[in-house]
């Protein structure tokens, strides 16, 4: 079950969402309640629920105030909004800051309800799935690290794993660690057996392996997930690692690394 909080300053009104919520079969259920958004944000960070169903229009903060609150504070939790046809350009604004939908007052039933709390649903399944791969993501670049008795380029490892899907050149990298760029590529091939260039693409791909099973993404976006400028040098990478293409990759196809000899042979 997922966690909702209902926010209402009308107490007739949170009984008649209650008592919808009664009427139909749903994987959410109300653990809380509160009357403006300043309690609301309140609760919000002591449970960290699922789903915010709020009110726009309340008195101390409304539901848009406690939507950009929440989203600043980093909680991406899904929001539905209640509201009045008068309120329809706050409904707007509320979607521009992340609200999964809003329902007009007036017209809120079991049916409209239902189909609400399926598309927030679905939202909160993806969700599930991404953290999933987050974590797998995780695992693979600890797999990937293979520490140096060199403390500089463990650093080095380390801002790779951490931020292979960012810009990332051998200057800045250098730069990190207050090294001269032509020393840290020779330094980091004498060391690790690979340069720099194979395992940052070794990282990004292993990463994109993941995301191709895991997720509905577009391999554009992919791409650009894992650090790839774009989708056709992504392609022609990950052929090169792999032998296929991201597309039959995704569609089952057998991935088998290619070595490069020529590869291995050019600095970073």
């Amino acid at each position: 079950m997922w966690t909702t909080l209902l926010v209402e300053d009308e107490l007739q009104a949170r009984e008649y969402v209650r008592a919808i919520f009664g009427k139909i079969a749903s994987p959410f259920r109300i653990t809380g309640e509160a009357a403006n958004g300043a309690d609301a944000l309140a609760f919000i960070r002591e449970h960290n629920p699922d789903l915010v169903i709020s009110d726009i229009v309340m008195p101390v903060m409304d539901g848009v105030e406690l939507l950009q609150a929440v989203r600043a504070e980093g909680y991406d939790t899904r929001f539905v909004m209640l509201t009045c046809m008068s309120d329809f350009e706050f409904a707007r604004n509320a979607l521009e800051y992340g609200a999964s939908s809003y329902i007009l007052k007036l017209s809120m039933d079991t049916e409209t309800l239902e189909q609400t709390l399926d598309k927030v649903a679905q939202e909160l399944r993806l969700r599930g799935r991404l953290r999933k791969i987050e974590r797998d993501l995780q695992g693979i670049a600890k797999h990937a690290a293979k520490p140096t008795d060199h403390p500089e380029l463990n650093n080095v490892i380390d801002r790779i794993l951490m931020h292979y899907d960012e810009p990332l050149s051998l200057a800045s990298l250098a730069e990190w660690v207050s090294m001269d760029p032509s020393y840290l590529s020779d330094l980091f091939r004498k060391k690790t057996g690979v340069t720099l260039t194979n395992f940052l693409q070794n990282v990004r791909i292993e990463s994109a392996k993941v995301m191709l099973k895991e997720s509905a993404a577009t391999i554009g976006e992919i791409a650009e997930k894992v650090g790839f400028a774009n989708d056709n040098y992504f392609n022609k990478i990950f052929r090169k690692w792999t032998g296929v293409s991201p597309g039959d990759y995704r569609r089952g196809g057998s991935s088998v690394r290619k070595d490069d000899e020529d590869d291995n042979q050019k600095s970073f």
